[in-house]
């Protein structure tokens, strides 16, 4: 509940607008993860076990493109010059554009590895638990970490530009930005097997800490002035 002269919350839209506004990402993340996972889930459990973890990384972070569209529209057309004058914060709106990536990339994680699994035991395979620390350890908050690296670096410097559609625009450009860091630790693994551990929990880890560290930065970084409409 909002406090007295405080705005009410608008999480819960910024969510729905996200899946609605975002939609074509959001199916494309959840066909090609869901498809390449269960593809690799009739193979035997070693390949199962270290690839699809490694995998769902790169492909998940394409889904949660909903949040940034829905933030890049606001910013463009005025309506976050509007919430602004009437008392909603710069932190409270960058947060809800968070959750509601986190969401996203939430239900395609959930999606991908539920498709591996059902397929893997369907080939007559067991899950190891190399896949079960795997996907604790890496997966799964190397997804999160990502979203929120992606989400975060995505508003600033989307607010300091004028966007455009197209791959000459932040927008277009942050998908490649989220499949760069798990795509360089799927490459490194391959190259280093001996280390797969080390790198994937390291490289959670480096995310992890490189979108806290913009997000105590916020204030600094995303200024009102920022997220008034360019136009």
């Amino acid at each position: 509940m909002a406090t007295r002269g405080e705005p009410a919350s608008l999480l819960g839209i910024t969510v729905w607008r996200s899946f609605n506004t975002g939609r074509l990402y959001l199916v494309i993340g959840l066909v090609v993860s869901a498809f390449w996972a269960g593809i690799l889930g009739a193979t035997d459990s070693p390949t199962f076990d270290t690839i699809v973890p490694l995998l769902i990384p790169v492909l998940a972070n394409t889904g949660t493109m909903g949040g940034m569209l829905v933030f890049t529209n606001d910013r463009v057309k005025g309506v976050l010059e509007y919430l602004l004058a009437y008392g909603v914060s710069p932190r409270r709106i960058f947060m809800n554009v968070l959750v509601a990536s986190f969401v996203q990339v939430s239900i395609v994680t959930t999606l991908a590895i539920g498709a591996g699994v059902t397929v893997h035991f369907a080939s007559g395979y067991g899950v190891d638990a190399t896949f079960v620390r795997a996907t604790l350890t890496y997966s799964v908050p190397m997804n999160f970490a990502v979203a929120a690296f992606v989400s975060t670096a995505g508003m600033f410097w989307t607010s300091l530009s004028t966007p455009r559609s197209g791959m000459n625009s932040p927008l277009g450009l942050l998908p490649l930005l989220g499949i760069a860091p798990p795509g360089l630790v799927l490459i490194l693994t391959e190259a280093l097997p001996g280390y797969y551990f080390v790198l994937t929990s390291g490289a959670a880890v480096v995310i992890a800490v490189a979108a806290i560290a913009l997000i105590r930065n916020l204030d600094r970084l995303l200024p009102r002035e920022r997220l008034l409409s360019p136009a």
